[in-house]
């Protein structure tokens, strides 16, 4: 995949990651969106039902579970409970986190 050229930050968009999908397919950018979307939508859909997204070379899609447990208001200090919820997470792999380390 080609080095993708930012004259800002360091985080990419989706249009640009559209573009170096493009940049190295013969799909046209509106092909490759609805690829981008339909991959990002997949995820979600596995995700919300409780399952894991593993992408060998990549990393682990996976939903964590936070317990109730008691919190303050910052502003006021008075005690709250804070609601169990749940958290997309991600795990990279070890061809990616070797990747990053290069």
């Amino acid at each position: 995949m080609p080095h993708l050229n930012l004259n800002r930050s360091q985080k990419v968009n989706k249009s640009e990651l559209v573009q170096a999908v493009v940049a190295e397919t013969n799909l046209s950018q509106a092909q490759t969106a609805k690829v981008v979307d339909a991959v990002i939508g997949a995820i979600k859909q596995e995700l919300a039902k409780g399952g894991e997204v593993a992408l060998v070379g990549f990393g682990t899609f996976y939903v964590a579970q936070s317990a109730e447990r008691k919190g303050r208001n910052p502003k006021t200090g008075e005690p709250l409970t804070i609601a169990a919820a749940k958290t997309p997470k991600f795990r990279a792999g070890k061809p990616l986190k070797e990747a990053v380390n290069r």
